[in-house]
Parts: structure tokens; sequence; C-alpha cells
């Protein structure tokens, strides 16, 4: 970045401009929101880089990000279904998230963020960006909430990823794929897909998720797997040095350095790998019946040690779920400032509303001597003996009735619109808390403390 342009200048746009009043048409629509929006950036690109930023400036800056956002979203509450009819060729084209967003920026100029606009954000930390992610969100909430939108991409989201398909036949061949942070391989007639984030007690990461959902895309399209296995593999931590641990969650130093994507990490893991665990993948898009459309498999979860948030979170979506004598679960959303993904939506069926409270609002920590533990778990075992129950899952969910059985479980126990719904609005909440004070001052403590500080 030029010296001049970090300079900027201290002089103050004059005004903000007003939110256009849409007619209900797309195409006279579409150019007033491209007009409203070139002319927001024009007076943003007159204040500094939020860094730099004087307190006035910074309230200007809000106030014009606050007007593209409420155009934004008056727009699409008109168009959203046209818009995202235009971006598929009336719903013909399976975007994947990503290429929808890109898609919309070329179409609907001033609608999303451009990768170059995206680019320049994550020069920042999460505390010194615009949140431009949340302009994102904006776009995805609008396009979940419609019913023939929102089941289309959930849909395309569905659907084998490019590099699972690119290593799909030296899988069958070998068995076996070493990702950065995942190994899949089988084992007899389980995928076991080994989570290898050392560094940070198998925390997850952008880079994770989009290894899990190449590993579990494997593992459901591998004709000679039956079962899915989820197990952390051996961190680097001191106090857990040599050990296997579940999952630590959402890597709060990666969101405080502004490396958790909203796109890629949030909404990527919720449409991705974990709704592939639990529905399938979308394998026969043409077929009548779901049941036809999708490869299900079971999935055991193996806990060592602790799964916490996102980790705990994965168990709501497995068939088995075994813990090490000693284990605990948890779901710090309260400490954290964000929202435990879809904990809030599938917590309850397990534990009944006032223990989910408890869990989720009070950051209740439930280990293997609690009661409420066998809610969440199917067995405990001593650590020498994890593997021996895995292989025992692992053949009992191996019979043929058990996708059938579980498909129909979960068309009772989370109907697709009510997934969606809960998207929707996930998608803008969990955003604006990424961005708000109170997580950013949470995560920056921790990252000091980390680092020596006070």
């Amino acid at each position: 970045m030029s010296a001049s342009a970090m300079a900027g200048t201290a002089a103050l746009p004059l005004g903000t401009p007003p939110v256009p009043g849409f007619s209900g048409r797309l195409e006279p629509d579409r150019a007033a929101l491209a007009a409203h929006i070139t002319e927001t950036e024009r007076l943003l690109a007159l204040l500094r880089p939020r860094p730099l930023r004087t307190p006035a400036q910074q309230e200007a800056a809000e106030r014009l990000l606050g007007g593209g956002r409420a155009a934004r979203s008056a727009f699409l509450a008109l168009h959203a279904e046209g818009v995202y009819d235009e971006l598929t060729a009336r719903r013909t084209r399976h975007l994947r998230l990503p290429e929808l967003i890109r898609a919309a920026a070329d179409e609907f100029p001033g609608l999303v963020p451009t990768d170059a606009q995206m680019a320049a954000e994550n020069e920042y930390i999460q505390a010194e960006k615009d949140g431009r992610e949340i302009d994102q969100a904006i776009f995805c909430g609008a396009i979940l909430r419609s019913a023939t939108a929102g089941r289309h991409l959930i849909e395309a989201m569905l659907r084998p990823t490019p590099r699972a398909l690119e290593l799909l036949s030296d899988y069958r061949a070998e068995g076996r794929v070493e990702l950065s942070s995942v190994l899949v391989e089988r084992r007899g007639r389980a995928g076991h897909v080994t989570f290898r984030n050392a560094h940070c007690l198998n925390a997850e990461t952008n880079e994770l998720i989009g290894d899990l959902e190449t590993a579990v895309d494997l593992v459901l399209m591998d004709d000679a797997t039956a079962v899915g296995v989820l197990r952390g593999g051996e961190v680097d931590h001191p106090r857990y040095e040599g050990r296997r641990v579940f999952s630590a969650g959402i890597n709060l130093k990666d969101l405080r350095q502004g490396d958790i994507s909203f796109v890629d990490f949030l909404m990527g893991r919720e449409l991705g790998y974990i709704n592939k665990m639990y529905r399938g993948l979308l394998s026969s898009p043409e077929a009548a019946s779901w049941g036809e459309r999708v490869q299900q498999k079971p999935w055991v979860g193996a806990v060592d040690a602790f799964a916490i948030g996102g980790g705990m979170q994965l168990l709501l979506v497995l068939d088995r779920v075994i813990a090490e004598e000693g284990a605990y679960f948890s779901l710090p959303a309260a400490e954290e400032g964000i929202v435990p993904g879809l904990g809030n939506l599938r917590l309850s069926r397990f534990t009944g509303a006032r223990t989910a409270r408890q869990v989720i609002l009070g950051g209740r920590r439930i280990g293997t001597a609690d009661p409420e533990f066998r809610l969440l778990c199917d067995e405990v075992v001593a650590p020498c003996d994890m593997a021996d129950a895995v292989e025992r899952a692992v053949t009992e969910l191996a019979a043929p009735a058990v996708a059938a059985n579980r498909h129909m479980l979960g068309l009772v126990e989370e109907p697709l619109d009510l997934y969606r719904e809960y998207l929707a609005e996930f998608a803008v909440v969990q955003v604006a808390r990424s961005y708000s004070e109170d997580v950013l001052a949470k995560v920056e403590r921790r990252w000091q403390r980390s680092r020596g500080g006070s």
C-alpha cells in the first residue's frame, strides 16, 4: 500500500447517499444499487484505512457502510430469487457458495464485495477490518430465506468437491490420502478421518475445514467403505503432548488475525462437510426421492480428552459417540461471544432445553461423571479400549438397514426447511458477532496472553 494511500485525507464525506427507492423491477433496481454502492465506495475512499482513522472518520465510515448494507438488504428483499435464478441459469447450474458470491459480484455490481475488495480487507486483523463479510452474509441470508433458492444452494453444497473428485481414484486404489491437516484412510469397512492440526489442539482453521470436506467426500464416495469414523490425532501442546485430542473448536487466534473466513469456514463447515455427514453426498440429483439422490453412511466419533465448541457440535450429527474416561464436552459460546454453529438447533434434541441453555448460555461443561453425559455419548471406555470399541461400532453400523433408518430419523429430527431457515438467520447473526466489540476484545486478550503480554 502506497504512503499516499495510507496517509489518506482528514476531510470527512459531507453525507451518506440515501437508500434508493427500488421499483421492484430487477433491471432498474440493479442499476440503482450499483450507482448507490459506487458513490458509497467513492466516499469511503476519501477516508484513511480503519487503523488510521480518527473517531470522526470512523463514525463517517460506519454511516457509509451501514447505508450500503441497508441498500443491499432492501434490494435482496425484493430480488433474492431473481438474482439467484440469473446466477444459476434458473437453477440449472449448481454453484458452490464461493462461486455463487463471485458470480454475484460480477453480475450485480455492489451487491457483494469483489475479490479485490476482500483481498484488501484481508490484509488486516479482524479488529481493523471494515467487515465486508457482513455484506456477504446479507446476501447468503437472503438466498437461504428463499425456499426455492435456499434449497438449491444447499443441494449445490452437498455435491462432491472438485478436489475430492481428483483424489478419488487414488483413494480407491490406495485406501489412503494425506491432506495438510487431515489423514483419511480405509481400514476394513471403515473410512477413518483423523484431524492432524497438532499445533493447536486440533482446533478448526480454514485449512482444516477444507480438508475435512475433502475427506468426508472420499469416505462417502468410496464403495468399499460402509462407515465413517472421526478421531483427533496426537497433538503438540505441552499439557497433552503425545496424546490424542478430539477438537478444541474454532481457532480463536486465527479469528483474531482475521483468518477465519465467513464463506469458507463459518458457512462452509455447516453447508459442507457437516451437512454431508448428516444428510449425505448428493450424487444423483435427478432421482425422485432424497434417499435415492444421496449417498449416506453412518458416522462414529471417537473422543479423546475433550470435544470443545465446534468439536462438540460435530457429535450432534454422529450416529455413535465413544469417549474415553475423563473426557468432557463443552460449547463455550458465552465465553467466546459467538454462536456455536448449529448447536442451538441440535443440542436440545439430545439434552432437553434446560440443559442446552446451561451449556450454551452458561458455559456448563459436561464430563463423563455427569449423568447428562450419557445423553450425548453412547459408550465410555478406557483409553486402551478405544480402538476395540470403535471397531465394534463399525461392525454394528455397517448393517444394510442402518443408512435407510438414519435417513428416516433425520427427516423427523431436522427437516430440511428448518435447517435452511436456521442457517439464514445464523449467517447474519454469526458474522455480526465475529465483528462485535466484545468478541474482538476477548480474542485480543487471549492473543496477548499467548504472547506473554499483560
